[in-house]
């Protein structure tokens, strides 16, 4: 079944980890920034659990195994990606409105990642068009991620310009 996405979901699951390491580097080099805000640290936070999920996603697509339990393990992983921005957004509208503003919170943003999770989940449904639905997903995460990740470096970074 998926035999035609194998060179794709290595490109991706590769780029996937090589991003991740990168987060790491970056977050790791404006740590003391980030956990002065504690909007860009749970950004930070979320952005990490995105990448994991899409490097699960890409190593369960390339794990010879039966449809039917490549499909659950999909729509599973999937489900549980869509509790990151839910979570979140629900925090965000409810409990700390103050600080998701200053930390440019986006409806756009949370709408983005939970449609990208639900498409993968599609698989639910025994949608015919599977594995392109599963690969829209993780394109439009992984798209929101990088954005993501540079509005974060770019807002921690401002303190550092204002000293100089």
């Amino acid at each position: 079944m998926t035999e035609g996405w194998h060179d794709l979901y290595v490109m991706l699951g590769s780029s996937t980890a090589a991003l991740l390491g990168l987060l790491f580097v970056a977050a790791s080099m404006h740590l003391d920034e980030a956990r002065k805000n504690p909007v860009y640290e749970r950004r930070a936070r979320n952005n990490t659990l995105h990448m994991l999920v899409l490097l699960v996603e890409a190593a369960f697509i390339l794990t010879p195994q039966p449809p039917a339990w490549l499909g659950s393990e999909l729509v599973a992983i999937n489900l549980l990606g869509l509790w990151i921005p839910a979570s979140f957004t629900y925090r965000s509208l409810v409990t700390r409105r103050d600080e998701a503003r200053r930390g440019g919170w986006g409806l756009h943003r949370a709408i983005a990642y939970m449609t990208g999770y639900l498409l993968g989940a599609a698989l639910i449904a025994r949608a015919s068009c599977g594995l392109y639905l599963v690969t829209a997903s993780y394109i439009i995460i992984l798209a929101f991620v990088v954005l993501n990740a540079w509005t974060i470096l770019m807002g921690i970074s401002q303190p550092q310009k204002a000293r100089r």
